[in-house]
């Protein structure tokens, strides 16, 4: 959607005078030609009253939020207080109480998702014009007036006080003064739960309307309620441990191999944290009945160099524990088998820091009832901890100590740190088998604020990103990297003020306007003017640019006539589906052959072993060529290409800007894509394979049954027939261990047989046809004339 679309469609009617005049700066761009430095000094001052007016709006309206939350938590306490003193929770005037709290703390609720949504779209309108300014004018605005904007930031407002504030209260009141306390940790010990983890993207723009969804389900989960909350409290920062020259610990957590490990160290809050979690992640297949575990240990964090490098033994962290006895045996000695477990592992695979990540953690949960756990982690930034290409980053110490929670990390060269584009939603759920999830879960997760992508890995996606030049196995989400996740409102969800309807939400891709359709998307604001001309004149405007908009489908047929002019848009799915259909189109990800990535890890080996991998490769490579330039020269009828609109019968496509249907990998290196092996997958492939077998011995057997009669027929029938078997035999091995090969390497390739029944089919027809006309060409038609002759 157009900026100036977006920005008449979203606004907050209440507001509407306190947005950037963005009309009115496009207008004083195109009246004052030629440029001159007047005309620019007139262009700043007026960009210079529009920031201070959305600065100025911004800082009170988020203390006016400030104040509202306070007196509500005042009549929250005052309300349960009262329901304590005198045990009216059946009270219909407590009740009616509890009704007003919480219609007032949905409204404060409103009030801070629009201030997001405001801050957002003012944010983005005075990019925009920075930009269309120096386009126009050809003179440089945007360093000096990026200045001006870290001077009144009224773009980087963290609302995170206010949810945590709203969720303690919004959970108060909807459960009438009684929320649910225990233990966050309980309730994952239930055996009789299907347990399930979704991973998700956000965009940046969507996240504070997505806390505020949750809140109102699910409170935040607050460690220490009795700590004033502070931004730090929520940030997590983990060290990943491999080793550098096999990547054995990523290859193992990306391609999902059975035991896969990940081994990380944790801490939760700033550098000066004494606590570190020494945690050790590992891979199960669903198929074995198991789940995949996750279990760790503390440590002090002056006794983690010496635990990595064995001069700390597992005894000595646990003595003083085990002399306490303030936890059971048996805990005590799983944590010490788990502490000598990673210690061996790291000493004897030689591992080290490779990848740090960093983020900022919102988890909503009931305390004690795990069975719906939702966080949200922002500001996910992953750094490289390596002392890899000569950089001595963290020396011989666990972690490097240059850096800690001040995010960005602006001081980290461009090579050492990748700032994730959006946040990441992880949806846990423990439903019963045969029950449904909660409805309000799948209608955010259906929503348009969310993208889901399965098996995200903060770890693999960092270490890929850092380390270009290391790893040749990418993810499947690698490539997409660039293609926008911001969709349209898909349904009715999210932020509801009481009493009134929803603002059309802000989420979609907001492209810049062509300066021919500047003039006719909006009015600009003149000063002055009564509300209600204001709102007469705005609502003309939206009328024009719809009406406009509706005769622009309708010139390219995009209006269904016989259903009341209603949009008929294909969605994505429609769209690839209308596209061309190519005899490669499988799979989705293209990568380099698998021969690219044996020959990148022969290279690293190097010696007489990389030569003769090298030697096997370009005669591959030189066989493919050769086949594919004698099939090119075979005279054969070729289709007349007609491009990617001849396959749309006539459907408009409405192709999106970033809408691919095949993702490339850089040159060599390949992209992984998750590929379930199960027990039943390797035994069908063995029961395939067989039954080609027992076809193969069956056509051997007729061949040397035929050759017991001893004539000519039964001699070339004989020949045919065990061709034939040999051709299935050889066949039906290759394909076996061609299939197996594969599926041991978790390969997304084309696993059915395409030519092999058919190709047997013609054999036999084949063979059966020389048996009949050697018989009919050699006795046949011989024996009928001298019959015919006879008879004559």
């Amino acid at each position: 959607m157009r900026f100036g679309q977006q920005l008449k469609s979203s606004l907050v009617k209440d507001w509407m005078f306190y947005y950037i005049d963005y009309e009115g700066l496009k207008h004083s761009l195109r009246s004052h030609q030629p440029w001159n430095e007047d005309s620019e000094q007139e262009f700043v001052e007026q960009l210079e009253k529009e920031l201070d007016k959305v600065y100025s709006f911004t800082t009170v309206k988020s203390e006016e939020i400030v104040r509202r939350i306070g007196a509500a938590e005042k009549e929250v306490d005052e309300v349960v207080g009262r329901v304590e003193r005198n045990g009216e929770r059946e009270d219909e005037e407590i009740e009616e109480l509890f009704e007003a709290l919480e219609e007032d703390l949905s409204d404060i609720i409103a009030d801070v998702h629009d201030l997001a949504k405001f801050a957002q779209l003012n944010y983005t309108g005075f990019q925009k014009i920075i930009k269309k300014h120096d386009k126009i004018t050809r003179w440089v605005l945007k360093p000096v007036f990026a200045t001006r904007l870290r001077q009144k930031p009224f773009y980087k407002d963290n609302y995170d006080a206010f949810v945590v504030k709203l969720s303690k209260l919004y959970d108060t009141v909807r459960t009438r003064g009684n929320p649910v306390k225990g233990d966050s940790a309980a309730g994952g010990k239930q055996q009789n739960f299907v347990r399930q983890t979704t991973k998700y993207w956000v965009h940046p723009d969507n996240i504070t309307e997505l806390k505020l969804i949750i809140l109102k389900h699910l409170p935040v989960l607050v460690f220490n309620p009795n700590k004033e909350f502070q931004v730090d409290d929520s940030a997590i920062t983990s060290i990943y441990y491999d080793n550098t020259d096999t990547w054995e610990l990523y290859k193992g957590r990306l391609q999902k191999t059975e035991g896969a490990e990940a081994i990380r160290l944790r801490w939760y809050g700033g550098m000066s944290s004494e606590t570190i979690f020494v945690e050790r992640k590992t891979h199960r297949e669903d198929w074995t009945g198991e789940e995949s575990v996750k279990a760790r240990f503390k440590l002090k964090e002056k006794n983690v160099n010496a635990y990595l490098r064995g001069e700390l033994t597992p005894e000595k962290i646990f003595e003083k524990e085990r002399k306490e006895a303030k936890r059971p045996e048996k805990a005590i000695a799983d944590d010490e088998q788990l502490a000598r477990e990673i210690q061996y592992r790291v000493i004897t695979r030689k591992l080290v820091p490779v990848t740090r990540s960093f983020y900022h953690r919102t988890a909503f949960q009931l305390p004690g009832d795990a069975r719906v756990r939702i966080s949200l982690d922002t500001e996910l930034t992953m750094v490289r901890e390596d002392n890899l290409d000569g950089h001595d980053r963290a020396g011989k110490n666990w972690r490097r100590m240059d850096i800690g929670v001040d995010w960005p990390f602006s001081q980290l060269p461009p090579g050492d740190v990748e700032r994730f584009p959006y946040a990441v939603l992880e949806v846990k759920l423990q439903t019963q088998a045969g029950q449904d999830p909660p409805e309000w879960i799948r209608e955010l997760t259906s929503s348009h604020l969310v993208e889901a992508v399965p098996k995200f890995s903060k770890y693999i996606h960092g270490t890929a990103t850092l380390n270009p030049k290391r790893i040749y196995l990418l993810p499947y989400w690698a490539p997409q990297m660039d293609v926008d996740i911001r969709k349209p409102v898909s349904h009715k969800f999210g932020i509801e003020r009481p009493g009134a309807s929803n603002d059309i939400s802000t989420s979609g891709n907001m492209d810049d306007e062509s300066d021919d359709e500047d003039a006719v998307m909006g009015l600009p604001r003149v000063n002055g003017q009564e509300d209600d001309d204001r709102i007469r004149r705005l609502r003309e405007a939206r009328d024009v640019m719809e009406q406009n908009d509706m005769e622009r489908r309708r010139d390219y047929g995009t209006l269904n006539q016989n259903q009341d002019d209603m949009p008929n848009e294909l969605d994505i799915e429609e769209r690839i589906a209308a596209q061309r259909m190519h005899p490669d189109d499988y799979p989705i990800y293209d990568s380099d052959s698998e021969d690219d990535e044996d020959l990148e890890e022969a290279r690293r080996i190097g010696g007489w072993y990389y030569r003769g991998v090298l030697l096997k490769h370009k005669a591959r490579h030189f066989g493919d060529g050769l086949i594919n330039v004698l099939w090119a020269l075979v005279p054969r009828p070729r289709p007349t290409d007609v491009g990617d609109g001849g396959f749309t019968l006539g459907v408009p496509s409405w192709k999106q800007p970033g809408e691919f249907k095949r993702y490339k990998a850089p040159p060599g290196k390949r992209i992984h894509v998750p590929v379930r092996v199960e027990p039943k997958v390797q035994l069908a492939t063995e029961r395939t394979f067989l039954s080609w077998l027992e076809f193969s011995i069956l056509l051997g057997s007729i061949a040397a049954t035929l050759l017991n009669f001893g004539d000519k027929l039964a001699l070339a029938a004989a020949w045919a027939f065990t061709i034939v078997a040999c051709a299935s035999l050889f066949y039906s091995a290759g394909l076996y261990m061609w299939r197996v090969r594969m599926i041991r390497k978790r390969r997304a390739v084309t696993y059915h047989d395409r030519w092999g029944p058919s190709l047997l089919c013609l054999g036999l027809l084949a063979a059966v046809l020389v048996s009949f006309f050697y018989r009919v060409g050699k006795e046949g038609w011989k024996g009928g004339l001298k019959d015919g002759g006879l008879k004559g």
